[in-house]
């Protein structure tokens, strides 16, 4: 069974840095596992933020995040993070880490297991 646990949140000002983690157990590490970030503010849908694939360390980000946030994997830990710089208030959302359920499948849009999330809030 896939386990997600995620960690980091806070309440920060525009201009800070956060480091959230993501760990996992029950994931098959593989060339073909993806595990990325989520994010949900209030009243909106539930975005994508950033994956990794673990096989090749290959990541991708949303437009929005684009050189501020850094998606990287500790392997010995299993542990996957998001380091978020320069925040703003619009990133203020509860934060999710996820992998597909089908291992190789893509993370936007296939089926995936979640985390419980965690609140991330930036004042301006």
């Amino acid at each position: 069974q896939v386990q997600l646990v995620e960690s980091g949140g806070g309440l920060l000002q525009a201009g800070d840095s956060l480091t959230l983690s993501c760990v996992a157990s029950g994931v098959t590490f593989s060339v073909y596992t993806t595990m990325g970030w989520f994010r949900q503010a209030p009243g909106k849908e539930r975005e994508f933020v950033a994956a990794i694939n673990l096989g090749l360390h290959s990541t991708s980000y949303a437009d929005s995040v684009k050189g501020r946030f850094t998606i990287s994997r500790d392997h010995a830990r299993d542990t996957v993070f998001l380091q978020m710089t320069n925040l703003k208030p619009e990133d203020t959302a509860v934060y999710y880490c996820a992998t597909p359920v089908v291992p190789g499948s893509d993370i936007r849009t296939s089926p995936k297991d979640w985390g419980q999330g965690t609140q991330v809030t930036v004042s301006s």
